[in-house]
């Protein structure tokens, strides 16, 4: 049989050398036709695998933190310092959205022996020194002038300001001289079919009031800040704006005679027969500093230990109101614990106290401070810029409220 043979054809390609300036080169021709075809598409797909790539690292480096973070503070719930432990519970606890954190790390029951132990109090009766008397005050906002020298402090609207600081949280502290301009502002005329309440710059305004604090508990429905309506026994400029309910909480208000009345709890008719004309409810357990038959008795809770921003309102045994606000959730300032806002009412001559709202809620307000301590607008943020004194730290702008004590001008 005949052999045959499989020529295969050999394909010869053409280049077409493109002549270049300079030495002697070659490249493939790239035409128009090319660039259109080819050129949007590689860039489109370059640019994607960058964002991809992108994506991705973010996202690890964000499961990492929230893996190290988790960790840590499994950690923490389970080590061996069952005062850390408590303590951030307890801080956790101060605000309306991070409530649900610690039942992540521990069962509900160990949750309720926290707080519970965190509200047994220790009694102590002490004696109130008046800062006039002792002449210790603590530090007045005064801002020096070109010179380097301190201006006297202008007090001619009745307020001292005081930037105060302890341990591990910075106070600002409002000395109010007429008890009779201190009153209960509300955001709403008809609370019953109020849905939100007002921002403290806005309700200050719509007063005319100089300074405004919050003030008392209020519905939150999902946590939304929106301050509604109040919680509790509630009065403004002599009216009861609000029933005190079934259940019972601790009762800050102010009488016909300019004089602060704390109770850990108060009904309508025994508010009415001691001639209540302001007041707001706070919780239960709230009752900072009162004074009977005589002595000055203060309710320290040594277990209470979560740091957070606060609120307080005391009056002196001269009759001058104390408003107290402290920042909080800040490297500069992590927050007051309970027995620390005690402290600061007593450093300040305070003879009566409560405990308000805090947390995202606290907040002071004070109308011409800027322009009073000749303050730089430059290193303000946008809220102080509106009036707020302290540093609002919250995820959101400042909250909706229902209640303020404010001082009229």
């Amino acid at each position: 049989m005949a052999k045959t043979k499989n020529k295969r054809k050999k394909l010869k390609i053409k280049y077409r050398p493109v002549k270049l300036k300079g030495p002697k080169k070659y490249r493939i021709k790239n035409t128009k036709a090319k660039q259109k075809k080819y050129g949007a598409k590689y860039f489109a797909g370059f640019f994607l695998r960058v964002l991809y790539r992108t994506f991705l690292i973010i996202v690890t480096l964000l499961l990492l933190a929230v893996f190290g973070v988790y960790y840590t503070l499994n950690t923490v719930a389970h080590g061996p310092s069952e005062t850390v432990r408590n303590a951030l519970v307890l801080s956790a606890m101060q605000a309306s959205a991070t409530k649900w954190v610690p039942g992540l790390f521990l069962d509900a029951e160990t949750v309720d022996k926290i707080v519970n132990s965190s509200m047994e109090k220790t009694v102590e009766e002490v004696d109130v020194i008046t800062p006039d008397e002792s002449g210790e005050a603590g530090p007045v906002y005064i801002p020096e002038d070109d010179n380097g020298e301190q201006e006297i402090p202008d007090i001619s609207d009745g307020i001292e300001f005081h930037l105060d600081s302890a341990g591990t949280f910075r106070a600002y502290v409002m000395i109010i001289h007429d008890p009779s301009k201190v009153f209960v502002g509300v955001s709403s005329n008809d609370f019953k079919n109020a849905v939100r309440g007002q921002r403290i710059y806005d309700a200050a305004k719509k007063y005319g009031a100089i300074v405004a604090m919050n003030g008392g508990e209020f519905h939150d429905p999902g946590g939304e800040g929106l301050g509604g309506q109040p919680m509790g026994l509630t009065y403004s400029q002599g009216k009861c704006v609000w029933p005190a309910g079934s259940s019972k909480r601790t009762f800050i208000g102010i009488d016909n005679n300019n004089k602060l009345i704390v109770a850990e709890s108060m009904t309508q008719d025994e508010a009415d027969a001691l001639g209540i004309r302001d007041a707001v409810s706070f919780q239960t357990g709230n009752v900072l500093i009162e004074t009977k038959d005589g002595s000055t008795y203060c309710y320290y809770a040594p277990d209470n230990n979560g740091k957070a921003q606060r609120t307080a309102i005391g009056q002196r045994a001269d009759g001058k109101f104390i408003f107290i606000v402290t920042d909080g959730r800040s490297a500069s300032s992590l927050g007051a614990d309970y027995d620390d806002i005690i402290n600061m009412m007593l450093k300040y001559g305070a003879i009566n106290a409560g405990m308000l709202d805090g947390g995202s809620s606290a907040m002071m307000y004070y109308a011409n401070y800027i322009t009073k301590y000749n303050v730089d607008e430059n290193e303000l943020d946008e809220y102080q810029k509106l009036g707020l004194v302290n540093k609002y730290k919250a995820f959101t702008r400042p909250r909706y409220l229902p209640t303020f004590f404010m001082v009229m001008p």
